[in-house]
């Protein structure tokens, strides 16, 4: 990849736009689980384990409103909702698996260094 000097604005709202949506910890997680498969909302509530219904709820909907997520439901009582991951989803669990195993592999070392820094600044 050859980086350009130049800066294009609609490219920097575009990817900000984007990251917006996927560069929280409920989304990442939400993907990540329902790159298993689908699931119904209080499955991953479960799984996730402390977000509230509100965030999950608010989450489920961007993800379905950016074409990640499709929501179901099934004609049932009580009603069955089902959450899966879209195509343009499952494209998005390769980055945000890739992210999250870098995350798990280097959180010791960014631990070290956040306690290093928030002791000299200490000192200072």
């Amino acid at each position: 990849m050859t980086l350009s000097h130049q800066h294009r604005t609609e490219d920097c709202r575009a990817v900000s736009d984007v990251l917006s949506r996927i560069g929280d910890k409920w989304t990442v997680l939400v993907v990540e689980f329902l790159g298993g498969g689908p699931l119904r909302f209080n499955e991953l509530r479960k799984m996730i384990g402390n977000i509230s219904q509100k965030m999950l709820t608010t989450t489920l909907r961007g993800l379905e409103r950016d074409g990640f997520v499709t929501r179901t439901v099934y004609p049932t009582i009580p009603p069955r909702v089902d959450y899966e991951l879209t195509d343009l989803g499952r494209d998005l669990l390769v980055p945000v698996r890739a992210l999250g195993e870098w995350a798990r592999q280097n959180a010791g070392r960014i631990n070290a260094a956040r306690a290093k820094f928030d002791k000299i600044s200490e000192a200072a």
